[in-house]
């Protein structure tokens, strides 16, 4: 039997290495301003997301080409699926890393990340709002489209001193937040247990809030106010009601996907430092440091772990692990 392709193998939810190492090297990049922390280590890990991500891009874009059966599979699958929308998160968050270095590089691939983003949040809105759902597939994974991109968007687009739109792109994310979460936490407080290889997906619900203070903070001015604040605060609620869950999470074994926790603990760890940043004091210079210091061991523990992981696999893990059927709704171009 011919031997399968390392690219063709390679599951779209990779993707969300990018954004933990991203958050990471941003983190430390702000750090270095405030903390006088060395810079080198957050460019370093920017650029280490940089490369992941373009060869996870070079093998996604490989296995529509060869592979185009597999890539519809997973553009179809009810819970894979919503993993094809850090294609263009990704993308704006690599812009965004290469800001200080060529504004005109950042402004290219953030237009095509977010033109994706959009594209794709629309396409995967309109299919859920036609209904034939299983909801033992609403996860937090269902967040990525529309909320995790129209933040990103708006991150980058205030770094990028288009405010403007990303105000526009926040008020996407934040109402997107709001109606998703009501639909999981029904799920999650009336539906049976969660199956274990689902589990590790709740590290997302970390990111809606850690993520959203990030975005409003790129957005404004002047010092932070109560809603920043507000935001913050239940960003810490959802992490500590996740510290709660470990043992019930950590059923599943570790694999990548416990890299649902990568963006939103470090998007928890940049929000204190921005308001740092914008001359904040008070309970945000007590939270920072903790903050910090744990995305950077956790990130450490999923990089470790992740190595660990593929040296004892045989092969990579095959594109749809989970047991969860199809949407109704087909994805455009399958049979």
């Amino acid at each position: 039997m011919k031997a399968e392709h390392p690219l063709r193998a390679v599951p779209v939810s990779f993707f969300a290495i990018v954004l933990g190492l991203s958050g990471l090297g941003s983190a430390w990049r702000i750090a270095s301003a405030i903390w006088g922390l060395p810079r080198y280590i957050g460019e370093g890990v920017l650029a280490l997301a940089s490369v992941v991500w373009l060869v996870l891009l070079i093998s996604y874009v490989y296995k529509w080409l060869k592979a185009r059966s597999d890539a519809v599979a997973e553009l179809g699958h009810a819970t894979l699926c919503c993993f094809v929308g850090l294609v263009g998160v990704s993308t704006m968050l690599v812009g965004g890393a290469a800001l200080p270095y060529s504004r005109s590089f950042a402004m290219v691939l953030f237009g095509a990340g977010a033109s994706y983003t959009v594209a794709f949040a629309v396409w995967r809105m309109g299919s859920l709002d036609m209904g034939g759902r299983d909801p033992s597939a609403n996860t937090a994974i269902l967040y990525l489209p529309a909320v995790a991109g129209s933040f990103v968007a708006a991150t980058v687009a205030g770094a990028l001193g288009h405010a403007d739109w990303g105000q526009y792109a926040f008020g996407a994310g934040l109402f997107s937040w709001l109606a998703i979460e009501s639909v999981l936490l029904h799920r999650l407080y009336t539906a049976p247990a969660m199956a274990p290889p689902l589990r590790p997906t709740m590290g997302i619900q970390l990111a809606p809030p850690a993520v959203g203070t990030m975005a409003y903070l790129s957005i404004t001015s002047g010092p932070p106010g109560l809603f920043a604040h507000a935001l913050l605060g239940y960003a810490v609620l959802q992490a500590l009601v996740l510290i709660r869950l470990l043992p019930w999470i950590r059923e599943q074994p570790f694999g990548v996907s416990y890299w649902a926790f990568g963006f939103g603990v470090t998007a928890l760890a940049i929000a204190p430092l921005l308001m740092i940043q914008r001359g904040d004091s008070g309970p945000v210079l007590l939270l920072a440091p903790p903050l910090f210091v744990a995305a950077n061991v956790i990130i450490a523990l999923l990089a470790v772990g992740t190595v660990r992981y593929w040296l004892r696999a045989e092969r990579l893990p095959a594109p749809t692990p989970l047991r969860i059927e199809c949407d109704a709704v087909a994805p455009p171009g399958s049979d």
